[in-house]
């Protein structure tokens, strides 16, 4: 009879994590394409609407997340019906726009930005140089040494001042992310 040895789960400090099970082989799925033999952790849909999943390595996972098509089978009647519903069905927080509960745009801009452009009396997304052109009208029409002594326009005046350093700000952030993307 074999002499039975001393594991380290006896005693403080215990060596082995909490976790472990044993020293049992770990269950691993290996991936569904035929002849891989990593580890199958990835989950792909087999089918639209369908929850019954291919279980792929990364590497075979974003090989046949490359190739799905969604509307694969579809006549362009049911693409477009089924386009249509899911734009309805996911797009419910734009209704709620209208009731001012979401904000306007893409959601590319912060409210702050949104609220500026509105001030200069822009659009949104419209290029930076067309924004600082609005912003100079608006200065030269409004500013204190143009308008002695009237309250109301040096009001206008700052309001318009910030709502450009905000836009001024979030384009040179702006910029600064695309210089690092590049």
């Amino acid at each position: 009879m074999p002499r039975r040895q001393r594991s380290d789960d006896w005693g403080f400090p215990r060596w082995r994590p909490y976790g472990d099970k044993g020293r049992e082989a770990a269950k691993v799925r290996l991936c569904d394409r035929v002849g891989c033999s990593e580890a199958g952790d990835k989950p792909a849909p087999k089918s639209p609407n369908s929850p019954e999943r291919w279980m792929f390595c990364e590497k075979h996972a974003a090989e046949y997340n490359r190739n799905w098509d969604y509307f694969a089978g579809l006549s362009e009647e049911e693409k477009a019906k089924r386009k249509a519903d899911e734009q309805r069905d996911a797009g419910g927080f734009r209704q709620s726009a209208h009731y001012q509960w979401a904000g306007p745009g893409d959601g590319s801009w912060s409210r702050e930005e949104m609220r500026a452009f509105e001030i200069l009396g822009v659009d949104p997304g419209t290029d930076f140089a067309e924004v600082r052109k609005a912003f100079r009208a608006l200065a030269k029409e409004l500013h204190p040494d143009v308008n002695p002594g009237d309250e109301k326009a040096a009001d206008e005046f700052k309001k318009v001042q910030a709502a450009y350093d905000v836009l001024k700000r979030a384009e040179s952030m702006r910029q600064a992310l695309g210089d690092a993307e590049d």
